[in-house]
């Protein structure tokens, strides 16, 4: 196999570098290198890719609540977001090895996480709830779901909390939420149940639009905050603040509004929050 000299390989990638980064795997605008505590402008951030209304890729395009606030607090930072996929098993590996510079990705505050990263927030405090078609109106909450069908994902915490607070409840898992809300639509199980924001974004996709609600009723607390390296007490002062500006100056509402607002969705108690400070 010929080889292509280092110095001509060298000028080719400098000749494009004003259209990406040799070798880059980064999205979503601005120019490659430099982070958030760099000379560069560009931000590396981290999403879900699957959660509609919350953080979506559908080919080069990327939305959701979660989308929005990190483009507002990069916008704060005097940055540009570059998005990649954040999948919650890897969250803590990605950030404490520099690979990205803050994820915004339904990503809960605990204690436990907070021995590893940083946080900044929450911005939102979310809470499990059920998804139920629109002509339901039986399941108010878990205590009514004695001898219905109940769907969510394979080992998911929110589903086995129900099953085992009521164990009356027959559930049916799946590999991914979107089959749970296929199997709803279809009437082949009566109820879906994890975070209410993940629930509202299912229900603001337009081919459901006017057949799925969220129940509203919602039985558990998860503050989403930002996450961030650790012991970054600079970084994290300047994305609270970005946060404080957001829900204060009314775009944080704009933000829901635009996301959930055709699913009829209002934030459960608590909302807009108040970012706790850093340190």
């Amino acid at each position: 196999m010929k080889h292509t000299p280092f110095g001509i390989l060298a000028t080719t990638c400098a000749a494009a570098l004003a259209l990406s980064a040799c070798g880059a795997g980064t999205s979503g605008g601005g120019q490659p290198g430099g982070g958030a505590s760099g000379g560069g402008d560009a931000l590396r951030v981290g999403i879900k890719f699957d959660q509609p209304g919350m953080g979506l890729k559908k080919g080069e395009e990327y939305s959701g609540f979660d989308v929005d606030v990190a483009r507002y607090v990069a916008k704060e930072l005097g940055k540009t977001p570059q998005f990649s996929e954040a999948p919650s098993p890897q969250r803590e590996t990605l950030l404490k090895t520099g690979q990205l510079d803050m994820i915004v990705a339904t990503y809960s505050i605990t204690d436990k996480r907070k021995n590893e990263v940083g946080f900044a927030g929450p911005y939102f405090i979310a809470g499990q709830d059920l998804l139920v078609r629109t002509d339901e109106n039986a399941i108010k909450g878990p205590d009514t779901l004695t001898g219905k069908k109940l769907c969510s994902v394979k080992g998911s915490t929110p589903a086995q909390k129900v099953k085992d607070e009521h164990p009356d409840v027959q559930l049916q898992e799946y590999d991914t939420y979107s089959k749970c809300v296929e199997e709803l639509v279809n009437g082949t199980v009566d109820a879906l149940t994890t975070d209410d924001t993940i629930l509202a974004g299912y229900a603001s996709q337009e081919q459901y639009s006017g057949k799925l609600k969220v129940v509203g009723n919602t039985f558990s607390e998860e503050k989403y905050g930002i996450g961030l390296p650790k012991d970054n007490a600079d970084m994290c002062q300047k994305v609270t603040d970005a946060l404080k500006k957001m829900i204060d100056s009314g775009e944080w509402q704009k933000i829901v509004d635009a996301n959930f607002g055709q699913a009829g969705f209002k934030p459960g108690p608590g909302n807009p929050p108040t970012p706790a400070a850093c340190g």
